[in-house]
C-alpha cells in the first residue's frame, strides 16, 4: 500500500521547484495553450506560474505543495489582502508572458467574469501536479487541506477548469458544474465548479477575484 503523501504549507525556498511543476502541468492545458503565445510556451507558462506563487499566492494567499513539491495548490481565500495590488504590481510582466495573444487572453477573462459566484468563496487560483508523478493521489492530497479549512470556515470552494479529465477530479471531491462558457475566438469551453458550504456568520466575507489567476 502506498503511504498517503505528505503535505505542507509551501515556504519561498518552493517556489522555482513548484514553478517547475505548475509550468509542466499547464504546457498543454487548454487555457493556457489559447491564452499565453506558442513560441517558448513552457518557458512562458513556468513563468507566469512563478509570479502568482511569488507575488500572489504566498503573499496574499495559502500555498500547500506535497514534500517532494512535485504537487502544487495555490488558494485565495475571504481573508486575502493587498490582491489588487499584487497583480498591478507584476501586471506589465504578465502582459509580456502572454506575448502576442495577450489581447485573446483578456477577451477570454472578460467572457469568464459572468461565471464568477456573488457569494464568499474560497477559490482555488492553481493547482498541478509534475506529469512525472501523476496518477498517484497527489492532486487530491495536496487540495485537501484548503477544502479542509474552507470547511471549517463555512465557506463554499470555487474553481474554474478547462479541461474535460478534470471535471471528474472535482466532482469527486465534492464540486459541482454551476456555469459554463465557451471562450471567444476558437478558445475552449471553461467549466465554473462550486463545492458548497453551510456559511458561519461572522467567518466568511467576500474575496476578490482577478481575472488573471491561472484556470
Amino acid at each position: 500500500m502506498n503511504a498517503k503523501p505528505t503535505i505542507r504549507p509551501a515556504v519561498p525556498a518552493d517556489v522555482d521547484r513548484a514553478a517547475e511543476s505548475l509550468g509542466l502541468a499547464f504546457s498543454d492545458y487548454p487555457f493556457t495553450r489559447h491564452t499565453v503565445a506558442a513560441d517558448d510556451h513552457h518557458e512562458r507558462v513556468t513563468s507566469l506560474q512563478r509570479i502568482y506563487l511569488d507575488t500572489i499566492g504566498l503573499r496574499c494567499g495559502r500555498v500547500w505543495v506535497s514534500d517532494d513539491v512535485a504537487a502544487v495548490a495555490v488558494w485565495l481565500t475571504p481573508s486575502s489582502v493587498g490582491v489588487v495590488d499584487a497583480f498591478e504590481s507584476v501586471a506589465e510582466r504578465i502582459e509580456q508572458l502572454h506575448g502576442n495573444r495577450i489581447d485573446i487572453a483578456r477577451r477570454a477573462d472578460e467572457a469568464t467574469e459572468s461565471l464568477k459566484p456573488s457569494e464568499s468563496v474560497w477559490l482555488l487560483a492553481t493547482v498541478g501536479v509534475d506529469p512525472s508523478v501523476q496518477g498517484q493521489g497527489l492532486g487530491r492530497a495536496v487540495l485537501e487541506p484548503g477544502l479542509q479549512q474552507a470547511r471549517e470556515h463555512g465557506c463554499p470552494a470555487y474553481l474554474e477548469t478547462s479541461s474535460t479529465a478534470n471535471l471528474a477530479l472535482y466532482e469527486g471531491l465534492g464540486f459541482r458544474v454551476t456555469a459554463s462558457v465557451q471562450l471567444p475566438d476558437g478558445g475552449p469551453e471553461v467549466w465554473a465548479m462550486l463545492r458548497a458550504q453551510r456559511p458561519r456568520r461572522g467567518r466568511c466575507q467576500m474575496v476578490a477575484f482577478n481575472s488573471s489567476v491561472m484556470r
